[in-house]
């Protein structure tokens, strides 16, 4: 039989060959190749892999294909309106540019790991499967995220995609460039917040304000 395959997207980081992709794109992968817009196509190796983010760093020979790397940008001059580009693989359909806007800032979106990656870019821009790993660009053509999933009940685009935030992939990248690994914070608890609808069942104040918590971690922080 064929040799199950997967693909997905990424983008050059830097002149080492470092490219960055999702996490879920490269996971249980026996072997990887980089495909490049001129046509050259490189083995890769895998440098680091952050699941709680789903953030990847891969790496190919330097000296084998003219690196360009991406310009990023800030998420500090970005709001919801603005022109968001999405480019990647879509269904294997390679160096595919689709547009739309960014839908929301600040959604939290589940990691494979039971966390969730906060801060993340809604947008409208159609990202469908092999988009995964792919720039999310702002007007100015720099990186404002990762594309990594889409809210989908048939598997294809239903206008509402989301991108891992250029904070993160700033923080986590490097991080797994030197040590091949992030170490992230976490609190180890989970909770919601207290509402006055549990103020009877509980016996506390209506007006009190805060967490409740459910369930704290044993052993952690």
């Amino acid at each position: 039989g064929a040799i199950p395959s997967g693909q997905g997207s990424g983008f050059v980081w830097d002149t080492e060959g470092h490219i960055v992709t999702n996490d879920h794109v490269v996971a249980g992968a026996d072997e990887l190749q980089v495909s490049f817009p001129d046509g050259t196509t490189l083995e890769a190796e895998v440098i680091g892999m952050d699941a709680d983010s789903d953030l990847a760093v891969i790496r190919v020979d330097p000296t084998l294909v003219d690196l360009v790397p991406v310009e990023r940008g800030s998420m500090d001059d970005l709001a919801a309106g603005e022109r968001a580009i999405a480019i990647g693989n879509p269904f294997g359909f390679e160096g595919t540019m689709t547009t739309g806007i960014v839908s929301a800032l600040g959604r939290s979106i589940p990691a494979t790991t039971g966390f969730d990656i906060p801060q993340a870019i809604q947008t409208d821009a159609a990202i469908n499967p092999g988009n995964s790993g792919g720039p999310l660009l702002n007007s100015l053509g720099q990186v404002i995220g990762v594309n990594a999933q889409i809210e989908s009940s048939s598997g294809s685009n239903s206008g509402i995609g989301f991108a891992i935030p250029i904070s993160i992939v700033e923080r986590v990248i490097p991080a797994l460039i030197q040590d091949g690994v992030y170490r992230h914070a976490y609190l180890g608890l989970t909770g919601g917040t207290y509402t006055r609808a549990w103020a009877e069942a509980l016996g506390f104040p209506e007006d009190a304000q805060g967490a409740y918590v459910h369930d704290v971690v044993s052993g952690g922080p």
